[in-house]
């Protein structure tokens, strides 16, 4: 099933094993099932949900307890919206991503670093894509997976293309969509940048960062979908509750187009 064009990105919380995990998972299963109500009443048409809270992240292959946190959450999500839910196991566990899709009602993941090598806070990543591809058609052939080309919170290799990055992206790594960027969780993503890949790529094109109600429509227009999480926070504040009236806003924007 093709990935519905917009997406609310739940921010978990500190999951169990993490360095500031609280003790109190069920709160943590409260506070992602909160946040699902809210996008479901505002009209958003899928889920996203990471491991926000846990930073420091492991570059890849992240504890068993994650993984089983993350199942968990998903069922939560899913049970508290009945939407399309996607899966991103940061900071780049593809496999534990798809194993998590598996197990649940999870219909997407998102990866990262598929393919490449990008330069980040946890040192090189390096995209895993054979492996990704072989797993998926053995446990979850029906799973889609959204793509980071040039993911945020990363610096790409010296001498490599936006274009070529898209390119070798779209065409060997088995991705089902793109997601292109800004800098940083939260940070607008270039207008120039979006044009670039959705001209390389015959694959949808997701916009990850920066989208606000005022921005949605005009992205849009290029894009094939977005991925919208700061700016409905209460204040705009990556950590804080999804605000219902900002969530309905960024909606109304949407359908107005």
């Amino acid at each position: 099933m093709p990935i519905p064009p917009l997406v609310g990105m739940v921010h978990l919380g500190p999951l169990p094993g993490s360095p500031r995990f609280s003790g109190d998972f069920e709160g943590v299963l409260a506070d992602a099932a909160s946040d699902a109500a809210t996008l479901a009443q505002a009209g958003f048409g899928a889920i996203m949900l990471e491991n926000f809270g846990d930073a420091p992240f492991y570059a890849d292959d992240v504890p068993k307890v994650t993984i089983a946190a993350l199942t968990t959450a998903v069922n939560t999500v899913y049970r508290a919206s009945r939407l399309p839910i996607g899966v991103n196991v940061l900071r780049n566990d593809a496999i534990g991503a798809l194993s998590v899709a598996a197990a649940t009602a999870a219909s997407f993941i998102r990866v990262n670093v598929l393919s490449g090598t990008m330069y980040t806070d946890q040192g090189p990543i390096v995209g895993r894509a054979a492996d990704v591809a072989r797993l998926r058609q053995r446990i979850c052939p029906d799973v889609e997976v959204m793509a980071d080309v040039f993911v945020k919170h990363a610096v790409a290799p010296a001498g490599l293309s936006l274009v070529d990055a898209t390119h070798d992206l779209v065409e060997r790594s088995g991705a089902d969509a793109v997601v292109v960027s800004g800098r940083g969780t939260g940070a607008p993503t270039s207008v120039d940048d979006l044009s670039t890949v959705v001209a390389a790529s015959d694959l949808p094109v997701f916009v990850g960062s920066g989208v606000t109600r005022d921005t949605v429509g005009a992205i849009l227009d290029i894009a094939s979908g977005v991925i919208v999480g700061t700016d409905i926070k209460l204040d705009g504040v990556e950590t804080n509750p999804f605000d219902p009236v900002r969530a309905e806003a960024i909606v109304t924007a949407t359908t107005r187009r």
